[in-house]
């Protein structure tokens, strides 16, 4: 299946005195990835999901892996695609690059909840089956 694909400009805001992506701001460039994903990929925007539907969806593990630094001016190419879609849980790798040349690779598991309980909640048969069309396929599902 095909991964969502975005891509985001280094900016000055991004960048350490020596104008390399300072790490911590590849996390905001991550969460923008998954941002931009639910609301184009998944037309389920966060300001319906926070404010209107009493959801959320936190990171509840993420671990990234460093390829190559990230310089001021550099347009880097990321995408998502869906390792495991549980039943209010969801696993995603999130990989950025930049002329082809690897950058990170982040794996992340969110969990949907619902705001005003704190609980987590079922995605539902909707989300699932738009998510679905992310999810990569391998070698032991394709058989």
């Amino acid at each position: 299946m095909a991964a969502f694909q975005i891509q985001q400009h280094v900016r000055f805001q991004h960048c350490d005195p020596a104008a390399m992506v300072f790490y911590p701001r590849y996390f905001e460039m991550i969460n923008l990835t998954v941002e931009e994903w639910f609301r184009t990929g998944l037309d389920w925007g966060f300001q319906q999901m926070h404010e209107i539907d009493d959801r959320g969806i936190p990171t509840a593990r993420i671990s990234v892996d460093f390829s190559a630094p990230s310089r001021l001016g550099d347009v880097l190419d990321w995408s998502l695609a869906v390792a495991r879609i549980g039943t209010s849980s969801l696993d995603v790798e999130i990989v950025a690059s930049c002329g082809g040349e690897l950058r990170l690779t982040c794996r992340s598991t969110l969990v949907q909840f619902v705001k005003s309980s704190g609980r987590p909640v079922a995605w539902s048969a909707q989300i699932k089956s738009r998510m679905q069309a992310f999810k990569e396929v391998t070698a032991a599902e394709s058989g």
